[in-house]
Parts: structure tokens; C-alpha cells; sequence
């Protein structure tokens, strides 16, 4: 197996996220959902999972979860600034409200953070969705 060149440390092997399973009370609207905010595409159902495929190859893979409740998680998205408004647009017209912080204090807001853009919404079944432009600066 050949993997792509990536920078690391002598002693850190090469590690990528491949997969991630999103729970949902509705796999395919959730699918929709997010795909539709995104500007992507909801690929074909592989078993139980109902996938959106990223541009850097990780699939998000919808899970319609047995009854009870969804544990909201957070899914971080980087996305291209000329993409951005399109986005925010497509929020708006679907009457999802954005914030500009993660604990959705700040409606209708879009923060600034790292010179970029970024925006925090929830997916149907609570989800905490973001979008940003910058990735964060780490030390």
C-alpha cells in the first residue's frame, strides 16, 4: 500500500482520517441537509450509511441510529472563502440560523477569527456545524 507524501517526524507514523460516522435520527435528510448547505453531493447508500464525500477524501457516513436520542457532536468544515457567502446564503434560505460563535450567542453573525471567516449552525438532529475559511492557528 503507497500512501501520499505528508510532512512528519521520523517517529510519527502517517495517519488520516478516512471515515466518520455522523448519528441521525433521519440519515437521508440529514444527508441532504448538509450537502445541500455545503454545495456537495449525497453518494449512493454503502450498508447502513448514506455518505458525503469531503474534497480531502474523508467521508461523512450517515447513520440512521436505533430510537433515543442523538448525542449532538461538532464537525468543523474548511471551506474556500468563494464559497463562503454561498453557503451563508443557502442557510438563509433554508431559515437555519447561523452564529457566529460556537455557543450560537451571536445570530445572524459571521466571526472574523485567524483573518478569515467563520460560522457555527445545527444540522436536523443538533449537530454543531461549522464553517470557516482559516483553519485555527495552533502553537
Amino acid at each position: 500500500m503507497t500512501f501520499p507524501s505528508t510532512p512528519s517526524t521520523p517517529s510519527a507514523p502517517f495517519v488520516q482520517l478516512n471515515h466518520t460516522v455522523v448519528h441521525s435520527s433521519d440519515r437521508a435528510a440529514s444527508a441532504r441537509f448538509l450537502a445541500g448547505i455545503l454545495g456537495l453531493r449525497v453518494g449512493a447508500p454503502f450498508g447502513p450509511f448514506l455518505p458525503v464525500d469531503l474534497a480531502n477524501g474523508v467521508t461523512l457516513d450517515f447513520y440512521q441510529a436505533p430510537e433515543g436520542p442523538i448525542q449532538g457532536q461538532h464537525y468543523a468544515f474548511l471551506v474556500r472563502d468563494e464559497d463562503f457567502d454561498a453557503m451563508i446564503d443557502r442557510l438563509e434560505a433554508a431559515g437555519v440560523t447561523y452564529y457566529a460563535d460556537p455557543s450560537h450567542r451571536q445570530p445572524g453573525e459571521v466571526n472574523t477569527l485567524f483573518g478569515g471567516r467563520g460560522a457555527y449552525f445545527d444540522d436536523p438532529d443538533g449537530h454543531n456545524m461549522e464553517i470557516m475559511t482559516v483553519p485555527y492557528a495552533r502553537p
